[in-house]
Order: C-alpha cells, then sequence, then structure tokens
C-alpha cells in the first residue's frame, strides 16, 4: 500500500497542543433513555461500565451502531458528548437523524447494550482568570456546546450562550444551560434575528459590557467566520469545535483531514486527534 504524496508547499500536520483527558477505551454501555426532543432531534443516555474513563467537554466517542431490517452501518459513527455526569456514571447525546447510522441508533430502547469507543479528540479549554466567556452554537453545534456551560460555571466564568437555529422549535439546550448557570439569548431565521450583523451587534455589546473575553463557537461556519472577526478585532481568546466526516476516529486513516492557518502556512490537521476543538483564529471556515 502506497501513502499518498504530501504537497511540498503544505506544511505536515502539527502535534496536538495538550493530550486527551482519559484513555480511550471500548465500552459495552447500557440504553438508559432514549427520546424525541423534537422533530429533528433525539436524545440518547447511556449508562457506563463501572470505572469508565468520563469525557470533557468537546470530546466525542465513536458508536456502533446496531444492524439489521436493512440497516448495516459498516464503521462507526463520531459524535460529541452532551451530557457528562460522573457521579452517575452516565453520557448523553443529542443527534439527529441523517443516515443509515443514526436511522439504526434510533431503534435503540432502554436496556439494549451499545458498543461505544472513547472518549476521543481534544476538548475546550477555558481562558485564565475566570473570564467571562460567550458560547455561539447553531443546529447539532448546540450539542456540543451543552457541556461546556457546566464546565465553565464550575470553574468560576461567566458564561453567555447564543443559540442559533431556523426555527423557536428547533432551538435546543435553552433549559439545560439556563439551570447550569449561562445567560441564553436565542436567535431564529425564522424571527429575522439570526442575521450575521445582528449577531455580531449581539457580540460587540457583550464585550462593551465587558461580559465576552473569550468565544467558542461550533455548527455553523458564518459563524465561525464572524467569531475569528470579533475575536481579531478585540484580541479575545477563542476556540471552534469542528465537525467532520471520520473512519477510524484515532488518526490512522486521514478521512478528516483540514486545513489551518499557522503562522502564514496552510497546514492540514486531523480533526478527531488533533481536534476537534482547535484555536479559533486557525480554522479556514
Amino acid at each position: 500500500m502506497t501513502m499518498p504524496m504530501l504537497d511540498p508547499d503544505v506544511v505536515p500536520p502539527a502535534a496536538p497542543a495538550h493530550p486527551a483527558a482519559g484513555r480511550p477505551v471500548e465500552l459495552e454501555a447500557v440504553v438508559r433513555e432514549h427520546s424525541a426532543v423534537n422533530d429533528e432531534y433525539r436524545y440518547l443516555s447511556l449508562d457506563l461500565p463501572e470505572g469508565a474513563p468520563h469525557a470533557r467537554p468537546g470530546q466525542f466517542y465513536h458508536l456502533l451502531c446496531p444492524g439489521g431490517d436493512g440497516l448495516e452501518p459498516f464503521f462507526r459513527r463520531p459524535m460529541s458528548v452532551y451530557r457528562i455526569e460522573p457521579e452517575r456514571n452516565r453520557v448523553g447525546f443529542l443527534y439527529k437523524v441523517t443516515g443509515t447510522g443514526t436511522a439504526a441508533m434510533a431503534r435503540l430502547w432502554p436496556g439494549d447494550a451499545f458498543n461505544i469507543f472513547g472518549p476521543l479528540g481534544i476538548g475546550f479549554t477555558l481562558p485564565a482568570e475566570k473570564a467571562p466567556i460567550v458560547l455561539l452554537g447553531r443546529g447539532v453545534g448546540l450539542a456540543t456546546m451543552g457541556p461546556l456551560v457546566p464546565f465553565a460555571r464550575e470553574n468560576g466564568h461567566r458564561v453567555t450562550a447564543i443559540l442559533s437555529a431556523r426555527a423557536p422549535d428547533l432551538v435546543m439546550s435553552v433549559d439545560e444551560m439556563r439551570t447550569a448557570g449561562a445567560e441564553v439569548i436565542t436567535v431564529t431565521d425564522a424571527e429575522g434575528t439570526s442575521a450575521v450583523p445582528r449577531v455580531e451587534g449581539i457580540l460587540e455589546d457583550l464585550v462593551a459590557k465587558g461580559a465576552c473575553a473569550a468565544l467558542y463557537v461550533c455548527g455553523s461556519s458564518r459563524l465561525t467566520r464572524l467569531a475569528q472577526t470579533v475575536a481579531a478585532r478585540h484580541d479575545l481568546f477563542g476556540e471552534v469545535a469542528l465537525e467532520q466526516q471520520m473512519a477510524c476516529g484515532v488518526g490512522v486513516c486521514f478521512c478528516c483531514v483540514r486545513p489551518f492557518r499557522e503562522n502564514g502556512e496552510t497546514v492540514h490537521r486531523r480533526v478527531c486527534c488533533e481536534g476537534p476543538v482547535f484555536p479559533l483564529a486557525e480554522a479556514l471556515a
């Protein structure tokens, strides 16, 4: 087997900035809860085996979706963690049925066994000195942002979450984030409040009030570009969680390589093991 030739003008992938928390292992989890959140998304809660490592916000698991009845997913499916409950030994996922793997997942019932591998990847980091942070999320990106709120609040950070969706009934995580201590602002296409200039105005207002010293974004290229613009303008710390198709989930197959900017050069990194969380300024959205 020959390896693909690398472009001589492209700098090879950089090493991860910091290691993932907890060694990934294959686990036989048990479905505890599985229910519809709205017309598009479902919530899946799993009981983990005793002693299983727990994820940190921004990490993901590789899920072995069940087969049968004409649905035979071949590869595992990567899915970011939506809820982390180490005290109960549980983990939760928020997902949308979009293909064979998630359609097979949708047939799981409480009590069913479910094979997962993880936790994988590099998660979010927090700025120094308990600086106030702002989250920008849209669509399935809201799932990735879910555990960041309690993580930040437990570490003394003020949190504002700007949640975007096509319509009000598709905005998720509002109650959960408010319960965890975040101020939540919702914007939607249907209400005409999600346009980039309006969201930019919200961010600038938060910066002016001293409520935004760091930006985190997931689920939207246009919001990522906006966050990059605002972060550069005010010299803010920032991170972006990226979504990408993956085959192996551990960096061997190079299926999830994406370009980034670093010191004026284009570098290529694997989202699964060198991310999925990256410095905001380096992402090419």
